[in-house]
C-alpha cells in the first residue's frame, strides 16, 4: 500500500512557520499585506480567493480583495496594478485567474513588478527561475517540492516525468526538479508512447489538465506519484488527473485529491507573501 502525502498536514506546518516569521517582522515594525485582484463572478475563482482571505486570517497576515465586474476595463485593471506596485503597504499580491473574455492577463501579470510577484508568473519571474537566479516561485510547483522534500522523499539523481507544460505548473515544475539534481523528462498531448515514458519515472508529477487519464499502465511499480488536477464529478465529490485507486497499489507514495497538492498551493501563497516583505528590510 503506497504512503499517503498528507498535503493539509505538510500546509499546516508552512502556515505555522509564516505564522512565526509574521510576528517576527511585526515586532521590527513591518506588516505583511497580500492582495488579490478579482474579476468577475467564477464560483471556482470566488471560492478559491475566500479560501486565500482565510488562510491569511489564520497565519495574522492582512489581506485584501479588490473586486470587479467582468465588465470592467482592461485599462482599470492596468492601473490598479500599478496602484499596487507602489504601495508600499502591499508586499505582494496577484490577479486571480482565469480572467472573463475580452481580458487579458499576460500585459497585466508581466507588470507585476517581480518583487511582489507572489504566483511567479511574470515573465521576468520565469527567466529567473529558468536560470537558477533568486526568485519568488510559482506556488504549486514549489509546493510540490516542499511536499516531496518534507516527507523525505529523494529527488537527487531519479528519473522525474512531468506530465503538462504549464506555465503554472508544468514548465517550471521541471525548473524546480531540475534544480533539484533530477533527471527531467516533460511530456504533453504530442509525446509518442506517453505510457511508455512515463512508466520510467521515479518521480510523477501528473499535471494533464485530464480527469483521470493516467491509470497503471502509466506507473512504475514504486514510484512516486503526485496529482495536481482536480476536477468535479457530476454524481458529487472531487477527481484527479490520476486514477487514484489503480494507481495506489502500485505506487511508494502517491498525493491523494483532495487534500494533496491543493492544501500546499495555498500554503505557499502565504509563504511567498512573506519572502517579499521580508526582502524589503534587506
Amino acid at each position: 500500500m503506497a504512503r499517503i502525502l498528507d498535503g493539509k498536514a505538510t500546509a499546516a506546518e508552512i502556515k505555522a512557520e509564516v505564522a512565526a516569521g509574521i510576528e517576527e517582522l511585526e515586532a521590527a515594525g513591518r506588516s505583511v499585506r497580500l492582495d488579490v485582484v478579482l474579476v468577475g463572478d467564477d464560483p471556482a475563482s470566488a471560492t478559491y480567493v475566500g479560501g486565500k482571505e482565510a488562510d491569511a486570517s489564520q497565519v495574522g497576515m492582512a489581506s485584501r480583495v479588490h473586486r470587479f465586474p467582468a465588465g470592467v476595463t482592461q485599462q482599470r485593471l492596468t492601473d490598479l496594478v500599478d496602484e499596487l506596485n507602489h504601495d508600499p503597504a502591499v508586499s505582494g499580491f496577484i490577479v486571480q485567474l482565469p480572467l472573463p473574455e475580452g481580458l487579458d492577463p499576460l500585459p497585466l501579470i508581466s507588470r507585476i513588478r517581480p518583487e511582489k510577484d507572489v504566483d511567479g508568473l511574470n515573465p521576468e519571474s520565469a527567466g529567473r527561475l529558468s536560470m537558477g537566479l533568486p526568485s519568488l516561485m510559482p506556488c504549486t510547483p514549489h509546493g510540490i517540492i516542499q511536499l516531496l522534500r518534507r516527507h523525505d522523499l529523494p529527488l537527487e539523481g531519479r528519473e522525474a516525468v512531468v506530465l503538462g507544460r504549464s506555465n503554472l505548473v508544468g514548465k517550471p515544475m521541471a525548473q524546480l526538479l531540475l534544480r533539484e539534481n533530477a533527471t527531467v523528462t516533460v511530456c504533453h498531448s504530442r509525446t509518442r508512447g506517453l505510457a511508455e515514458v512515463a512508466s520510467r519515472a521515479d518521480i510523477l508529477i501528473v499535471a494533464s489538465g485530464q480527469r483521470e487519464m493516467v491509470g497503471a499502465e502509466h506507473v512504475k511499480e514504486g514510484a512516486v506519484v503526485v496529482d495536481v488536477g482536480i476536477h468535479r464529478k457530476q454524481e458529487g465529490g472531487l477527481a484527479g488527473d490520476v486514477r487514484f485507486d489503480e494507481v495506489e497499489p502500485k505506487a511508494s507514495a502517491i498525493t491523494p485529491v483532495p487534500g494533496g497538492v491543493g492544501p500546499m498551493t495555498r500554503a505557499m501563497l502565504l509563504h511567498n507573501a512573506l519572502q517579499a516583505a521580508r526582502a524589503t528590510l534587506a
